[in-house]
């Protein structure tokens, strides 16, 4: 029997498991996926994780090629109407990290085991002193016992732990189209800059290599094939601000944006993190950074849990009320970021820019850097120090 069964080997399992393989526990990881993906969805690694992750040397490894973005501008028209300043937070690292998705999956994972692939995990079920895990590898279905398992699957693992009928999750019905291109030096080459126009939002985020992230508000119902997908988006960046990047655009992406906030995280010995337990729209890029937190500050309990035997029933109280907040503080703050990236009449872009402006102006402006680098989190610390507070008496 496994100490630790986790299933899903995307960003927040993977360090789950390295974190408790370095603890000294017994960890397998389960992963459907026959590969590693190579798409990105997530690019930003927010202070209070860099924080968490620091006393592990994780955070060194993240650091390695990142780009620190220290500033965030809103602009409309071509001209910058408000500033957000991640430099001037009070934190250990007052900037967000960006680099694509499999380099910090790469630098989450060191020191874990490798995933068992082409496992497609169907239940997770807790019994009194281990969990049940049925999973269907190689044309057939098995059971793996483990005294802990722990679901981070992201949204598509939902059904395998958690009740149907304790949340329901919310389509927002807006669709984006999402491209990383090469735009090569620039002036702003560490600024993440949101576009403001009326036929919906901008996003651009700079990435290492001369590489930017652009995502763009697409109007649902709009004709699905690649090259529409690409003529739309180089239309939305040369009408918003980003006319010389639009060449650059050769492939897009669409999605669109749910919400879903579980109420609870666990059940006896299943726990659900990740996108699993609370899915946030990614306008604003908090939705991964959410998981790995609840990975952080939930390993040190695990491995207490293991070697002790005995299981810490209040710290683990704690830590689900933590992270349940520290979600929904999130998915409201997503939920604006998305309203506020939608169409508008003339009239009510001319209201959005003028009340963005002020906002992002002094006193308020400190706020917003809080808020967008994670500040409000439940576990966000102001400088380094690790997370094992959570690990608190039972």
């Amino acid at each position: 029997m496994r100490d630790v069964i986790i299933v899903g080997a995307g960003p927040v399992g993977v360090l789950l498991a390295a974190d408790l393989s370095r603890r000294g526990l017994d960890v397998e990881v389960l992963e459907r996926r026959e590969a590693a993906g190579r798409g990105s969805r997530a690019v930003g690694v927010h202070p209070p994780v860099l924080a968490a992750l620091e006393p592990s040397g994780v955070t060194e490894r993240l650091l390695d090629g990142a780009v620190r973005v220290g500033r965030g501008e809103a602009r409309a028209g071509g001209r910058v109407i408000g500033v957000v300043r991640f430099d001037r937070l009070a934190v250990r690292f007052p900037f967000v990290a960006t680099q694509p998705q499999h380099r910090t999956e790469a630098a989450l994972a060191v020191g874990g085991p490798e995933p068992v692939r082409g496992a497609t995990v169907l239940a997770a079920l807790p019994r009194p002193d281990h969990a049940v895990v049925r999973v269907a590898i190689g044309g057939r279905t098995v059971e793996r016992r483990g005294r802990i398992v722990v679901v981070a699957a992201g949204a598509a693992g939902r059904g395998v732990a958690l009740r149907r009928d304790r949340a329901t999750a919310r389509d927002y019905g807006d669709r984006y189209l999402m491209a990383d291109a090469e735009v090569g030096e620039r002036t702003d080459a560490e600024v993440a800059v949101v576009h403001l126009h009326r036929d919906g939002v901008l996003e651009s985020f700079p990435l290492p290599g001369g590489t930017r992230r652009f995502v763009a508000w697409d109007p649902p119902g709009a004709e699905a094939s690649a090259p529409a997908r690409v003529e739309r988006l180089r239309r939305a960046l040369a009408v918003r601000g980003e006319a010389d990047a639009a060449h650059a655009i050769t492939e897009a992406t669409a999605f669109g944006v749910r919400r879903f906030v579980s109420p609870s995280m666990r059940r006896g010995r299943v726990l659900v993190v990740g996108d699993a337990a609370h899915e946030v729209s990614p306008i604003g890029g908090q939705g991964m950074n959410l998981g790995l937190l609840d990975a952080a500050t939930l390993a040190p309990l695990l491995a207490r849990w293991i070697d002790s035997g005995a299981e810490p029933g209040l710290a683990l109280e704690r830590w689900e009320r933590r992270r349940v907040a520290s979600s929904q503080v999130a998915a409201r703050l997503a939920g604006w970021n998305t309203a506020l990236g939608r169409p508008r009449s003339p009239g009510g872009d001319a209201v959005r820019r003028a009340g963005l402006q002020a906002g992002l102006a002094p006193p308020l402006g400190a706020l917003f850097a809080r808020a967008y680098a994670m500040g409000f989190d439940r576990d966000a610390l102001p400088s380094a120090g690790g997370v094992d507070h959570a690990d608190g008496g039972s």
